[in-house]
């Protein structure tokens, strides 16, 4: 499962970087005498485009590749701002203590309450949908998992012996959370990390699906199964082949994130052992 997923991810994300270059046409080509045309091996499909056409006659391989582009960056980029402030916050909460424990984690279980995607549709609605719009978005509601894992694993770690020794000697607070803590809970974030890239993937699809992600005309994979969903009877193809995008990337990734899981777990490597 482990190098299935990692193929799966290399697969995505060379699609991301060398779009222009894969691309057999312009996705934002318009051909309206070759519109809603069916994969090549349907009988009244054509093999210049393999996967069909849409309402507006653009090539459907060529939308679902530079798609990947808007996935990708979205993904790592919102986790990258979840995982920045989640690891702060947690590494605060956990050494400190006290009321700054108690105020962070009272602001964790307030977020916890409020639906997740009613939360980013009031921030888009604020700020107006674009890409860095949605990157910040779901990254400043996604960041309450980091900051309660790093605060468990600050907790378990700060009362170790060697802690007590960096104490002993001299050494500041600050030092001692930056590198005796923190790289011993850095397993768990990029364990965490690299599942939460799977579900901000959905969250972005949803959120475009939905109309207030990433607009027209920037392609994204959501947005064309919002395109999909008015010829599901007529054109099945416009919206499954972007869904089977999103379910082989998500599964591809979580894949991944288990076998990190495995290889980065001391406790699973000790069983296995």
């Amino acid at each position: 499962m482990g190098i299935a997923g990692a193929l799966i991810v290399l697969i995505v994300v060379g699609l991301a970087v060398f779009a222009p270059l894969i691309m057999p046409y312009d996705p934002t080509e318009i051909h309206l005498q070759d519109r809603l045309m069916p994969p090549a091996w349907h009988e009244e499909g054509r093999t210049e485009y393999p996967l069909g056409t849409d309402q507006m006659g653009r090539d459907l391989l060529s939308r679902i590749i530079i798609g990947s582009r808007v996935s990708v960056m979205v993904g790592v980029s919102a986790v990258l701002v979840a995982g920045t402030v989640g690891v702060v916050l947690g590494l605060l909460a956990g050494f400190v203590g006290g009321w700054v424990d108690s105020l962070i984690m009272r602001v964790v279980d307030a977020l916890y309450a409020i639906p997740f995607i009613l939360m980013s549709m009031a921030i888009v609605g604020v700020l107006g949908p674009s890409v860095w719009t949605i990157v910040v978005t779901l990254g400043l509601v996604q960041w309450q998992n980091y900051s309660r894992v790093i605060r468990a694993e600050v907790l378990s770690l700060r009362e170790r012996e060697f802690v007590m020794a960096a104490r002993a000697i001299g050494q500041r607070e600050l030092l001692i959370a930056l590198r005796h803590i923190l790289p011993n809970a850095v397993a768990s974030v990029i364990v965490l990390a690299t599942l939460q890239v799977a579900s901000t993937i959905i969250s972005e699809s949803a959120l475009s699906f939905l109309g207030m992600g990433v607009q027209p005309p920037t392609v994204t994979w959501g947005l064309m199964l919002a395109d999909g969903r008015d010829y599901l009877a007529t054109a099945w193809w416009l919206a499954t082949f972007p869904g089977l995008a999103i379910t082989i990337t998500v599964l591809g990734i979580i894949f991944l994130g288990d076998w990190l899981r495995d290889v980065l777990d001391p406790h699973l490597r000790g069983t296995e052992s």
